[in-house]
């Protein structure tokens, strides 16, 4: 038997019993915590596998209502969409945003038709899946153009809404857009049409797989560091949240997800505001063939998102989303 000297107050104390260790838990998950993202396809009865991302695919809009069915049961608050526009279709203006019969529109039309407001309906705000450059704007000397981009993206956004998008989310970090896109969805009769801003999103390396599931992969001509973050700064991510909170946005996201932990917690501990990150394809890629390869457990999946909780995340963007009945059992 050890003897010694010993603390009276002793930790392990309430990690004896699982019954016990749920009791004092600091950070739970349901699935209202999750956006489930969708990506969508041109043609019918199409579910396309995506190479760089395992399990997960892409669907044509008369799919969307088995996802949907099973996003609503499984409680999920809200899907976003994200389209695979084809070649053809794309140009350096991103016409296609614009288009009101466009993969987006349609499939806003086709859910809000079937479902109403069962579910809430997020809409990407950006050129890039448009763009045959690859970029979120338009480009003049290889430098993203901010005020011009900003007057497609105004269009982009009053489009969808007349469609029955419930979320505008601007993801393409033009200076000013918010405040811009605010005014003009309140002038036409869509106060009630929120704004998620993309309001601190880095130029990241964990993009690729989702570059590839858009149809925008060894499109992008140079970089995006010239309108992305810089993923050494921090101070400069408050300085960005502050510029859209002030212009209007009701929700702001924090991306990618997992290497910027700091900044969420930095983000929500200074602005009491509901802050979404988005556990980006490259970070669920890497944690998908990973487990695969047996090189880590699956329930590294739930401490990821609970990392998430964590660092003070309200909701979470997870490709995971669709699988919550596993994973969170």
């Amino acid at each position: 038997m050890i003897t010694g000297k010993y603390p009276s107050l002793r930790l392990r104390r309430s990690r004896k019993n699982e019954w016990s260790r749920r009791l004092i838990e600091e950070n739970t998950l349901s699935p209202s915590d999750f956006i489930l993202p969708v990506f969508i396809i041109e043609g019918k009865n199409k579910k396309q596998k995506i190479k760089s991302m395992p399990d997960v695919y892409r669907y044509t809009i008369n799919y969307l209502g088995k996802i949907v069915d099973k996003a609503i049961k499984d409680g999920i608050p809200m899907i976003a969409l994200f389209p695979h526009t084809e070649s053809k279709r794309k140009d350096t203006l991103g016409s296609e945003a614009l288009n009101d019969d466009n993969l987006v529109c349609r499939a806003i039309q086709f859910i809000k038709k079937k479902y109403k407001n069962e579910i809430g309906i997020m809409c990407d705000v950006a050129l890039d899946p448009y763009t045959s450059h690859g970029h979120d704007g338009l480009i003049e000397s290889g430098y993203v153009l901010n005020d011009e981009t900003i007057d497609i993206l105004i269009k982009q956004s009053l489009l969808q809404a007349q469609m029955g998008c419930d979320v505008i989310a601007p993801s393409d970090m033009m200076d000013g857009r918010i405040g811009k896109i605010r005014k003009s969805l309140d002038d036409n009769g869509f106060e009630m049409t929120q704004i998620l801003s993309y309001a601190v999103k880095y130029a990241s390396s964990f993009y690729g797989p989702f570059r590839d599931a858009v149809g925008s992969k060894g499109l992008l001509k140079g970089d995006k560091k010239n309108y992305q973050m810089d993923f050494k700064n921090a101070d400069e991510a408050l300085r960005e949240m502050s510029l859209d909170i002030k212009e209007g946005a009701d929700m702001v996201m924090v991306k990618p997800g997992m290497p910027y932990l700091d900044i969420i917690r930095l983000v929500k501990d200074n602005f009491k505001i509901p802050v979404l990150a988005y556990q980006v394809s490259g970070e669920y890629s890497l944690l998908s063939n990973s487990i695969k390869k047996k090189l880590i457990d699956k329930n590294s999946i739930l401490e990821s998102l609970i990392a998430f909780k964590r660092a003070g995340a309200n909701a979470i963007i997870s490709y995971y989303a669709d699988r919550l009945d596993k994973i969170l059992k």
